[in-house]
Formats: C-alpha cells, sequence, structure tokens
C-alpha cells in the first residue's frame, strides 16, 4: 500500500513535470493554476503519507538543508512584500518610500508597490518550493532519476517535433490553443525565447544521459573504445541521439539568438570541464562532444537556418535595439529600493516612473533576470538566489570530479551544462519569467544537489 502511493505520486509527479509547458508554457492565469494547485496538493500528499506511516521525511531532506532554507527564505521575503506595516517599520526598511507616499493614504503601508502582482509571485515562488520538496522526496532512486531525465527530455522532444512542424507547415495558425503561427519555431510556448531557454534545458539534460552511458574502462584500447561507443549510439542511444538532433533543430528554427549562442557555449565550457574533472574520463567523451558540435552545428544548421541566427548575431546593434536602455534605467529602481526591491511581479508597474524618453515601447519584463530580481526582490535576496544557483553549480562540479555513479556524473553533467545555459540566456532576456522554465530550473538545480548527495550512505524511501 505504502509502495503504491508512493508510485502514484511520483507518476503523478512526471505528468507535471511534462505538462508544464504544453498550455503556452504556463504563462497564463489559468495555467499556472493548474501548476499552483497541483504541486501543493501533491506536496501536501507526500507529508500526509509520511505522518500515516510514520516515514522520517527530516532524514530525507538531511543533505539538503541548506539549499531548502535558502529557498523557503526568498519565499517568505516575498510574502513578507504583501504584509501591511507601520509607516515607522515601511520608511526605516525602505527610506524612498517615504516621499513615494507622502500624499497616499495610510492605507498603502507594503513594500511591494503592486501587492496583487507580488501576491501572485508569491503563490508561484511557493509552487516551484514545492517542486524542489517533491524532487528531493520523490526522485530518491537510480530508476526514479533515470525517468525523470527521460521525461524532461520527452516534453523537449515534443515541443521540438511540434514546434519545427508549425513552422515548417506554413499554417497561419498554431495547432494547439489557434495562436498566431509564423516560420519561427515557437512550441506551444508564444514567445521564441522562451521556447528556445526550455529546449536548452532539455537538450542538456539529454546530452547528460549520454554522457551517463559512455564507456570509461580504462583498460580497454581506442579500438574497442570507438567501436563502443558506435555501438551504444546505434542501439540504446539512438532514440535520445535523434531526440536531441530534433531538439537542435528546433532551437535553430526559433531564429534565438541567445538561446542558440548560449547552448554551443555552455555545451562547450561543460564539455571542457567534464575532460578535466572527469577522473576517468575516455575518449568516448571527446568524441561525444566533437560529433555533437560538428553534425548538429554544421549538417542539421546548414539545412535548417543556422546562418540566418549567425547573421542575426552579426545584425544585432544596440543602437538599434532598447534593451540596454531598459537596463540602464531600471539600475535607478535598484539604487532607489536597495534592500526591500519594488515587490515581486511589479517591474511593469514601477518601472514607467524611470524610464528615459527614448524608450518609446512597453516593456514588462526588463530583458534580463538578474536587473529584474534585483528591483523586485532587493539585493539581498537576490544574492541568496545567486547563491542557490552558485550551490548548485558546486555540486555538479563535486560530482562529476567524485562520484563514481554513471548516472550521477552524467546528471552533474547536463545540470551544470543547464546552469551555464541558463545564466546567459537570462543576461538578455527573462526566462525566469516563464512558469514553465522556472519551475524546470527549479528541477535542475535541485537535481545537481542530488548528482552529489543520491544513493550516498542512504536507502530510498518507497
Amino acid at each position: 500500500m505504502r509502495s503504491q502511493i508512493g508510485h502514484i505520486q511520483f507518476y503523478c509527479f512526471l505528468a507535471l513535470i511534462f505538462w508544464l509547458p504544453i498550455p503556452l508554457g504556463s504563462n497564463r492565469p489559468w495555467a499556472w493554476s493548474i501548476l499552483e494547485v497541483t504541486s501543493l496538493m501533491l506536496l501536501a500528499s507526500v507529508f500526509i503519507k509520511a505522518l500515516v506511516f510514520n516515514i522520517s521525511i527530516k532524514s530525507e531532506v538531511a543533505q539538503y538543508k541548506s539549499l531548502i532554507a535558502a529557498f523557503t527564505f526568498v519565499q517568505l521575503w516575498i510574502l513578507f512584500q504583501t504584509f501591511a506595516l507601520s509607516r515607522d517599520i515601511l520608511f526605516t526598511l525602505s527610506p524612498a518610500l517615504e516621499a513615494l507616499f507622502a500624499d497616499v493614504p495610510s492605507t498603502a503601508n507594503t513594500l511591494s508597490l503592486d501587492v496583487s502582482e507580488t501576491r501572485v509571485g508569491s503563490l508561484l515562488g511557493w509552487s516551484y518550493w514545492a517542486v524542489m520538496l517533491l524532487t528531493i522526496l520523490l526522485v530518491n532512486s537510480e530508476k526514479r532519476l533515470k525517468q525523470t531525465l527521460l521525461v524532461i527530455v520527452l516534453a523537449g522532444t515534443f515541443q521540438a517535433v511540434y514546434g519545427s512542424l508549425m513552422a515548417l507547415s506554413g499554417s497561419p495558425t498554431s495547432w494547439l490553443l489557434s495562436l498566431e503561427n509564423s516560420h519561427i519555431a515557437t512550441g506551444s510556448f508564444v514567445y521564441k525565447n522562451h521556447f528556445a531557454n526550455f529546449l536548452l534545458l532539455c537538450l542538456s539534460i539529454g546530452i547528460g544521459l549520454i554522457v551517463a552511458g559512455l564507456n570509461r574502462g580504462q583498460q580497454q584500447s581506442k579500438k574497442a573504445q570507438l567501436r563502443k561507443l558506435i555501438s551504444s549510439l546505434m542501439k540504446g542511444k539512438a532514440a535520445l541521439r535523434i531526440a536531441l538532433a530534433l531538439m537542435v533543430i528546433a532551437l535553430v528554427l526559433s531564429k534565438s539568438r541567445m538561446g542558440n549562442a548560449a547552448f554551443f557555449i555552455s555545451m562547450t565550457a561543460t564539455g571542457i570541464l567534464a575532460f578535466f574533472y572527469f577522473k576517468d574520463r575516455s575518449k568516448s567523451l571527446i568524441i561525444l562532444l566533437a560529433s555533437l558540435l560538428v553534425i548538429d552545428t554544421f549538417i542539421l544548421g546548414a539545412w535548417f537556418g543556422i546562418d540566418k541566427v549567425q547573421e542575426r548575431l552579426a545584425q544585432t546593434s544596440f543602437t538599434q535595439e532598447t534593451r540596454d536602455e531598459v537596463v540602464i534605467d531600471s539600475l535607478e529602481l535598484i539604487k532607489q529600493y536597495p534592500l526591500t526591491g519594488t515587490g515581486a511581479g511589479s517591474f511593469y508597474t514601477v518601472f514607467p516612473s524611470v524610464k528615459g524618453p527614448n524608450i518609446t515601447l512597453f516593456y514588462d519584463h526588463a530583458h534580463n533576470d538578474y536587473i529584474q530580481f534585483a528591483v523586485e526582490y532587493g539585493i539581498p535576496a537576490t544574492l541568496i538566489l545567486a547563491a542557490i544557483v552558485i550551490s548548485a553549480l558546486w555540486q555538479s562540479l563535486y560530482a562529476m570530479r567524485h562520484r563514481r555513479h554513471p548516472l550521477m556524473k552524467g546528471t552533474a553533467f547536463g545540470c551544470m551544462m543547464a546552469i551555464i545555459g541558463m545564466l546567459i540566456h537570462i543576461s538578455v532576456d527573462f526566462n525566469l519569467q516563464a512558469p514553465a522554465n522556472a519551475a524546470y530550473f527549479t528541477l535542475i538545480l535541485t537535481l545537481a544537489w542530488q548528482s552529489r548527495y543520491l544513493l550516498v550512505k542512504q536507502k530510498p524511501i518507497k
């Protein structure tokens, strides 16, 4: 009974992971409500099961205390931004509010300058928190870890196939939800860069799975190693390799400049780190990375238009775009509210107060998640978020260096590549504002920790 309930909970979690990108990247109130309700109810069911069967959750989360504490603090801070405070406390925490609220009724007593949006952001944040805990509590065995990684790849492949077919179909509207369609691939997302970023995350995990399956025997000849690599690619790894190729095609068809650049830069950087940090590295790793770069870039890219992406990169000019000016103007908000921020989700409300005359377009996001988090959450909370990401990178690097388990090393590789790619991409876009992408990134950050700690002196709870 206990085992059956655990299996049901785990497969419900996988179903949620696969579902998240389908409804417009969960970037609509009705869609992210499904994420919130499902994740929190599923987490509640895990806690109830633990109480009924006297399961010690404390032992399960012991190695992840610092991750959970940091993530919980950020969510509590966002919630605190919505609390009504006395004006003395309010103006002490955020002096800039005193001048702003001078002519405002005393009912305006929150740190957030858009309380309704901050409440939305808080609920979303708690759903990401639930995804983190569900990953720790449910992905607790080698089999479950591999299944989770495969579901991520399947979700990316589904999006890649659907997005590519839509881009090549010439249909004026999409087959799902009848959205406007063009020759640019967006999958079931609305924004091409969110689609490209999602593929980047899934591609990274897929490459990690292939790395996990590489032969690392040191006693074999080069010819034997090459023969085993080719054999694995032609047999069990063939479907996975095809899935990666399909996602690369879709990534190129997205015409996302930084999405494509972030993918290849992160793959190259992670490959170099793996070469130096894998204790039992083999020629197979070098051959794999070379094949990914050569085949995916020059063959698939030539067929499906990477030259156009390169042309767009070459023609990009900051004099033709105002994103850099948005970032510069947003710095004024950080100077005004350095400690407390303006409230999660409030950027589009507060940015008009500081934007310069050269910005004529409406920006609901900063097109730079580093800046947007600093504006909305304040510098201290943003630094805690940065610490979460840096710690995940460190755990991945540690696992690549010290873990002997192939799946853990492959997971670490995939997570590191995904994190590096995300850090590059969000410097010019707002991918973490899309709930599906943010949930997947939270999942990957947690998997990075698990690549170090899973199956180390512990037995999984069924």
